[in-house]
Formats: structure tokens, sequence, C-alpha cells
């Protein structure tokens, strides 16, 4: 059984990439934080959330309801969480 957070062979050399000029403007739209690349998950990450937000035909998706919280060991802030 394979993560299915984790994409495929297939799907990160098919993967769209972002704009790089799109990345520079995007924050998160729960804290306005800066968000951190993966481009082995193509996701967004907003660790001041504790959020990552799903990039898809690379249009990042930017919706708290789309978003997957961060695994146990990608903690999310005692702050965030109190804010949930």
């Amino acid at each position: 059984m394979t993560d299915s957070h984790e994409p495929d062979e297939q799907q990160q050399r098919t993967a769209s990439p972002v704009d790089p000029k799109l990345l520079d403007i995007l924050v998160c739209p729960l804290t306005k934080s800066t968000l951190r690349y993966d481009r082995a998950r193509q996701e967004l990450v907003s660790e001041e959330a504790g959020l990552a937000y799903p990039i898809r035909d690379g249009i990042p998706i930017m919706l708290v309801d789309e978003a997957r919280t961060l695994d146990d060991d990608e903690p999310i802030p005692e702050a965030v969480k109190a804010d949930r």
C-alpha cells in the first residue's frame, strides 16, 4: 500500500510546474504567513498553520478545506491548534 499523500513517479514526472512568481506572492489564507514549496509532494506548506495546500495541474488549491494537516513529524504550533 502506498501513502496517499505521496505522488507516484508518474505524477512527479507529469506534474505541471508552478509559476515562481506565483509562489512569491501566495500566502496562507488562514495565517497570512509565507509558504514553503514542497516539490516532491506538490504542496505549499504553511508551517505556522500546520497545513499543506495541494497543487493540482500546476494550480495551488488555496482552500483550508482542501489542505491536509501536517504529519506528527511536521508539528502544528500550539497557537494554531488553539484557533481551530
